[in-house]
């Protein structure tokens, strides 16, 4: 298959950008990485009118951790440079962990922060990681920017807050508490597909070893990354133990919303995000417990 005639256009700044999406309206569609949007486009799933490449816009690239502590994605950054970043793996590990799952590494070498981001697939692991790191996402317009939490980002199946004269230009992910663990975990066919199901989790202990904070987000079990509160609540202040993380699983189950396809049921996903938020909460507790 080979996509249906666009008109393309290759601007060199955001602002060039930002007047070209006002311009060609909603039939347009910022082109990232394209390693998702160009193989739905061969397809025919999308056929956009105009396509509007972002990689000449050198101000789109870049990774840094800022002076508040956080760390900085403009929107261009390749996957592959969050997996090689010896800050990001020091730093903010669960995204380490997460990318790695992402694809193969040709794929990361494309594809983007901001264009996985955008792209808002449930079973992709970028959405899931940055909700549970309660990352904030600037967007900017012709008449200015504003941000959003990421949680409020994703609103249904490849839907984002995002309005058609806007764009995507920044993740902020702020560094997370002294003694918190991590854990990323997902369950494939193969290594490289999509997940069947997949969870983030984040742990925090106090000086006495109390958990002060937990987090807990899943891939591919409801239109958007879905965040537990319930299940994080139900952690606070408890003594790090075998019994909690089974009861924390089960009630986090009740919060998912999976659908079923050819490889899988929705009662399966189900268990598997029940089984997956188990294991990464142990897996985090146990991290944040070495922690110094």
């Amino acid at each position: 298959m080979k996509p249906a005639a666009f008109d393309y256009y290759a601007p060199n700044t955001v602002d060039e950008a930002l007047e070209l999406l006002a311009q060609l309206g909603e039939d347009a569609k910022p082109l990232a990485g394209g390693q998702s949007l160009v193989p739905m486009m061969n397809f025919r799933l999308a056929r956009p009118a105009s396509l509007i490449d972002l990689n000449r816009i050198a101000e789109l690239d870049h990774l840094a951790a800022a002076e508040d502590g956080s760390l900085r994605i403009r929107a261009m950054t390749r996957q592959r440079s969050l997996e090689r970043s010896a800050a990001v793996a020091r730093q903010w590990p669960l995204i380490a962990e997460a990318v790695a799952h992402i694809g193969h590494v040709q794929i990361r070498n494309r594809g983007t922060v901001g264009g996985s981001l955008s792209h808002a697939d449930p079973a992709a692991e970028l959405p899931a990681v940055m909700v549970a790191l309660d990352a904030e996402l600037v967007i900017h317009s012709r008449t200015g920017q504003r941000m959003l939490s990421a949680a409020d980002f994703f609103l249904g199946h490849y839907q984002t807050a995002v309005e058609p004269s806007e764009l995507l230009v920044e993740v902020r992910v702020p560094l997370p508490p002294a003694r918190t663990g991590w854990s990323f975990q997902e369950v494939s066919r193969r290594h490289g597909d999509f997940a069947l199901a997949g969870a983030a989790g984040l742990v925090t202990l106090d000086q006495h070893g109390a958990i002060s904070r937990a987090r807990l987000a899943f891939v591919g079990l409801g239109p958007t990354p879905i965040r537990s509160i319930a299940a994080e609540d139900s952690l606070v202040g408890q003594q790090p133990s075998d019994s909690i993380w089974g009861d924390a699983a089960a009630l986090a189950s009740r919060d998912l919303d999976p659908d079923a396809d050819v490889h899988a049921t929705a009662a399966y996903r189900r268990h598997l995000g029940e089984v997956l938020a188990r294991r990464v909460l142990i897996e985090a507790a146990k991290r944040a417990s070495a922690a110094p």
